[in-house]
């Protein structure tokens, strides 16, 4: 698996300061795949310096230009699109065939989506007597999580870049890989020199030492909502902005009226992608006490057909989850439940392979709202059904975690659904399988962010107004 020994930095591949490396595991095999540089502090202000220098030639750029060059960073993605699969699947664990459909192939329509945006968006308006100006925020520091690698740094590079800032990307320390191949893309598309920089490293180091750095404006971070709290904090001490996309507890409310088969089915596929590593994920099933049994048996069945295993095995449809820590953080969450008194219905913490971090795919039922599954996220393969009396236990129940950032709704009539949807408290929901928009905005309520990512709304994050009166 290709590797640099470098960081990406002000337009080359430079050295790292310290002797320092992280491993890179595949999770299926847990064998060591490649090493690179561990960044520090030092690391850090050479890359915000770089953008900073980078910075008031780039805000100066004409959009229509700042479009272009997304667009070649779109093309040059898509050109690597085998490349970045493979790699995402190397060190994420994810199967193949899901790192070509969403890992590599979302990011390219996301960038697309941000060279229109860029070409188009009203930058300025008239308001009676005062001319409106929207500016880019700055150097942006861009912390982003291993779950889904690529995507997470071009949902917030891509709408930066549109807005005219410079930007300094801290991948995870599990998938800095696939950060790389974005790094070498952006190289391609004639993006200048300091707009972009790539400084792989540790949360704990680097990516405190970005979040805390002096010349950065604006933090984007997605991760737990534990450290967003912590990089909440640090930016605020320095009244410095923030966009934080955390957690989740989404719950996925099936109505009396809807095509459970259909709504049970669709809502295993939604917790069972990505091995369950999905902040958005629907890992609550409300059903009404009426048909809860019959939801339990057809999640069952739908279950049965997720296998676990090699992600290059074209049958495999759960892989490996990321890492050790993250295996045995989601086999305490099942034992756990166990403990709590839910059913298990299927799976469990008893790993199906002795190699590689696997979780069974895992179905509770008998969960009651207050159990530590169904109010904590795990971040695995795991579902939890929940019973409901009518309509206004389901969103008593739906809207009773410290989360909010998706979830959906199903039912006969898409206006009894949407008017459902209309009373959660949550960023994003999905009516009766509605599908994903790249240009709507995703973000959470609650303990789930502050902030949209995603179309205008997404570029609006990282631009500041100013007004002239005449």
């Amino acid at each position: 698996m290709k590797a640099h020994d470098s960081m990406y930095i002000g337009g080359e591949w430079r050295p790292a300061a310290g002797p320092d490396t992280i491993a890179v595991v595949n999770p299926a095999t847990e064998q060591v795949i490649a090493e690179v540089p561990a960044g520090t502090a030092e690391d850090v202000d050479a890359a915000v310096r770089a953008a900073r220098a980078a910075f008031p030639g780039w805000a100066a750029t004409a959009p229509a230009e700042r479009a272009a060059r997304l667009a070649a960073l779109r093309d040059a993605m898509a050109a690597r699109k085998d490349e970045i699969a493979e790699t995402v699947t190397a060190e994420l664990g994810s199967p193949l065939r899901l790192s070509k459909a969403v890992h590599a192939s979302v990011p390219v329509a996301v960038a697309g989506s941000y060279a229109e945006l860029a070409a188009s968006y009203a930058f300025e308006e008239r308001i009676g007597n005062s001319t409106v100006l929207m500016e880019p925020v700055g150097v942006v520091g861009a912390i982003t999580p291993w779950n889904y690698p690529l995507h997470q740094i071009v949902a917030k590079v891509a709408p930066a870049l549109a807005a005219g800032c410079t930007v300094v990307v801290k991948p995870a320390e599990d998938t800095p890989l696939t950060a790389q191949l974005f790094a070498e893309a952006v190289h391609e598309a004639g993006v200048p020199a300091g707009v972009v920089n790539v400084v792989t490293g540790t949360g704990a180091v680097a990516g405190q030492a970005l979040a805390a750095h002096e010349d950065v404006d604006l933090v984007s971070f997605t991760g737990s909502t534990a450290v967003g709290r912590l990089i909440g904090a640090t930016a605020g001490a320095a009244i410095k902005r923030v966009a934080l996309e955390l957690g989740g507890k989404s719950a996925n409310v099936i109505l009396p009226s809807a095509d459970l088969a259909k709504a049970v089915k669709a809502g295993v596929a939604n917790v069972m992608t990505n091995s369950g590593q999905t902040c958005s994920a629907w890992t609550r099933m409300l059903v009404h006490t009426d048909r809860y049994d019959e939801a339990v048996e057809a999640a069952a069945a739908a279950v049965a057909s997720y296998r676990a295993g090699d992600p290059h095995d074209e049958l495999c449809r759960v892989g490996p989850l990321v890492n050790a820590t993250q295996h045995a953080r989601v086999r305490g969450y099942i034992d756990k439940g166990v403990a709590e008194g839910a059913r298990l219905v299927t799976g469990g913490a008893e790993p199906p392979y002795d190699t590689g971090y696997f979780i069974a795919p895992t179905v509770f039922a008998d969960v009651t709202p207050e159990m530590t599954i169904a109010q904590e996220e795990i971040f695995g393969p795991v579902l939890s059904l929940l019973r409901y009396e009518d309509e206004e236990d389901a969103l008593r129940i739906a809207n009773g975690t410290v989360y909010g950032l998706a979830g959906a709704v199903w039912a006969g009539d898409e206006a009894e659904a949407a008017a459902f949807a209309r009373r959660m408290d949550t960023g994003q929901v999905d009516i009766n399988g509605g599908r994903f928009n790249p240009l709507a905005p995703f973000g959470g309520y609650k303990q789930s962010g502050v902030g949209r990512e995603l179309g205008a709304h997404g570029l609006a994050e990282y631009l500041q107004t100013k007004s002239l009166q005449f």
